[in-house]
């Protein structure tokens, strides 16, 4: 667009007086050199303040060097003395551009190619504004109808080139990936190997996770070898993507070591970038720690540097430090998408589900649609939305005992720190054997109150009605419950539960109620090792008592799919030794290994399988072995309804009361009530989010 209006300038050297040579000044503006042409321009246009030519010459140098209001002002005075002058209407309108006022430079061109309908700059600079202004459709009408006017001329072609770049970005933003990606192709069949479009579709895949077209495109691109370090630092991200952390770490350090070469200074800073996110990937937060202390002395208050050690608070599940890391992120740059999007995550992981919400807002408000954080979102309503859940098991065991239960539950999130639950279960029971049988029916309602972050009390309050033969009894049922999170690693329950053994007809018809006191801990690392322990002392109605130790020391060998192997000890002991009713040996212990394996089979399907092992040894018994194992499938129908499908197997004698191998299958369907939490209008209101 600048040279379609510059060389209409040498057309018009005819009314430049003689006496003056304006071409250097010409090659000046040819050549980008707006300063220096304005030096050059800037005494001619004082002795001759009334000449056209050198006026606009003037008018350009000092617009395209950085003050386009005083070029607008100068085009406007020469527009009131030649009003119909289209080479002065086409600088003035130009002069809006410069200044970013596309809104009110449309209107101008608007009615320049009305009255010009076949010039091709007043259509060329139509087209321009539009695009500045998204109006991508129509910019590629006029563009189109730009070429049409002169098919040869490659600023047009550029023009358009650019335009495309603007709408598939628009369709990206709309989660369009498929329109996007077509554009982008547009654009290489008239660019061949465009640098431009080649990153944009790259980005594209990333997003989708297309990884084999990321890297082949990546590829693509590497022609020399700044592009090639360029190209290695996506394909490292491509690889940590399709889950190859060890090749992406190969990759970043590829990338590190041949930017290191080129000396090229933005280079080294982003595969230096590259190379401390692919050591946190693969988990060697010591080496990735080290690593950013010498970046830190090296580029001191840099975002990119406070990022890395924002990410590696997230992986360490150091989230105070992450979120004032993102804090100095956002207090050097208010708009960075990394501190804005950073933080929400970091309050979300942290429990702050109030600032989460307001941050990841505020970051969509700055980048509209962006697919990460309206997934943050989505995660955060899935986790306050009313839901309601219908589970039916069929269970048999050796014992010739079969039960068949309905249970059917609905939760109600009032806000972010108050849940309801309401759950109604009815169970029946029979022997085959004696031809006992019995019902059970369990209403029971849940409170859960978020005391502070990482901080909850759940009580539950029900009754438990059993019938048998002709006769019934009614019992109460209670829970309580404190979880907390007293350290990162560490989660920490305290508990007590009373209920009604209901595992079979003989047992329900004894009213045996068990009242339940609970220590369990999760204890968990950076490197990959973890111990739980339940520690559990009940009471019960018939005056026998039981301790219950259940401990695991565990390793997670992978983590997608999440697999984990590990060791089980149990340890049992009853006061009374009541073997004919029910299992309950002096002492009991088990020793197992286990392993377990959580995935995707596809976006929409998840699968879980776990499996254990290992010797028991009740009393002074000889020592037996013991097996279970549980798997699963959960599916999501839709956006609101999801189902499972689930079966276990055990034979070890502390399953059950009874001490007897069962077997259970059952489905599960859970519906979301609505399409958002009932809160969050109202938390949208209270907080001023659009």
């Amino acid at each position: 667009m600048k040279k379609i209006v510059f060389y209409l300038l040498l057309i018009a050297t005819v009314t430049v007086y003689a006496q003056e040579d304006l071409t250097p000044g010409f090659k000046m503006l040819e050549k980008g050199n707006f300063k220096e042409a304005k030096t050059f321009f800037k005494p001619l246009a004082q002795a001759y303040p009334t000449n056209k030519t050198i006026l606009i010459c003037y008018g350009r140098a000092v617009g395209l060097s950085g003050e386009p209001k005083v070029a607008n002002t100068i085009f406007k005075g020469l527009l009131e003395k030649h009003p119909n002058d289209f080479e002065v209407q086409i600088n003035y309108y130009e002069s809006f551009l410069w200044a970013n006022q596309f809104k009110e430079a449309k209107p101008l061109y608007a009615d320049l190619v009305a009255n010009n309908p076949k010039n091709f700059a007043a259509i060329l600079g139509y087209a321009n504004t539009l695009s500045n202004l998204k109006e991508y459709k129509e910019a590629l009408k006029w563009v189109n109808k730009a070429i049409e006017v002169d098919p040869d001329n490659n600023s047009a072609k550029v023009s358009k080139k650019y335009i495309k770049l603007g709408y598939a970005n628009y369709y990206v933003n709309n989660q369009n990936y498929k329109k996007g990606e077509s554009l982008l192709k547009e654009i290489l069949e008239d660019f061949k190997d465009d640098k431009d479009a080649l990153l944009n579709l790259a980005n594209i895949y990333l997003i989708t996770k297309d990884v084999n077209k990321a890297k082949n495109t990546y590829y693509q691109y590497a022609k020399t070898p700044k592009d090639t370090v360029t190209a290695l630092i996506g394909i490292a991200l491509a690889e940590h993507i399709g889950e190859k952390d060890k090749i992406a770490l190969e990759t970043a350090i590829n990338a590190k070591q041949k930017a290191e070469k080129i000396e090229d200074f933005e280079l080294i800073e982003k595969s230096n970038e590259r190379y401390v996110q692919a050591l946190i990937w693969n988990r060697k937060f010591v080496s990735a720690k080290k690593e950013i202390e010498v970046l830190e002395e090296k580029y001191p208050n840099r975002n990119w540097v406070m990022s890395l050690k924002a990410t590696l608070g997230m992986y360490t599940s150091k989230f105070k430090t992450s979120i004032s890391n993102y804090n100095t992120i956002l207090a050097n740059d208010s708009l960075s998408f990394d501190g804005n999007l950073g933080k929400a995550n970091a309050l979300f992981a942290s429990d702050k589900i109030v600032p989460a919400y307001v941050t990841t807002y505020k970051t969509l408000e700055i980048f509209p649609k962006q697919k990460d954080a309206t997934g943050l979102i989505k995660k955060l309503n899935k986790n306050y939305t009313p839901f309601a859940e219908q589970q039916v098991s069929y269970t048999f065991d050796n014992g010739d005992n079969t039960a068949l239960s309905l249970k059917t539950a609905a939760m109600v999130p009032l806000s972010t720190k108050f849940k309801t639950t309401v759950t109604y279960q009815y169970r029946t029971t029979e022997n085959t054997t004696t031809n006992n049988k019995a019902t059970a029916h369990l209403v029971q309602a849940d409170v859960e109150y978020k005391l502070m972050p990482q901080t909850n009390l759940l009580a539950s309050a029900g009754f438990n009605n059993s019938r048998f033969s002709n006769t019934s009894y009614t019992q109460p049922i209670l829970q309580a419950k404190l979880q907390t999170k007293p350290l990162s690693f560490l989660n920490l329950d305290l508990g007590y539960q009373r209920e009604v053994q209901s595992f079979n007809a003989e047992l329900i018809e004894r009213e045996i109620v068990m009242n339940h006191y609970s220590l369990i801990y999760n204890l968990s690392t950076n490197f990959n090792l973890g111990w739980y322990t339940q520690l559990i002392h009940t009471k019960q109605t018939d005056d026998n008592e039981r301790n219950l130790l259940f401990t695991s020391l565990y390793y997670n060998v992978l983590r997608k799919p999440a697999l984990k192997f590990g060791l089980n000890y149990q340890y049992i002991t009853f006061k009374d030794q009541l073997p004919i009713i029910y299992f309950s040996p002096e002492t009991y212990k088990a020793f197992e290994l286990f392993g377990d394996v959580r995935g995707k089979i596809n976006e929409k399907t998840n699968y879980f399988a776990s499996a254990a092992t290992g010797l028991q040894y009740v009393e002074e018994q000889d020592a037996s072995s013991l097996f279970r194992a549980e798997a699963g499938l959960t599916h999501q129908f839709s956006e609101r309804l999801i189902g499972d499908v689930y079966g276990k197997y055990s034979n070890i004698a502390s399953a059950t009361a009874a001490g007897f191998e069962f077997t259970e299958v059952g489905i599960k369907l859970k519906y979301y009530l609505t399409k958002k939490p009932l809160f969050l209008d109202k938390l949208k209101k209270k907080y001023q989010i659009k």
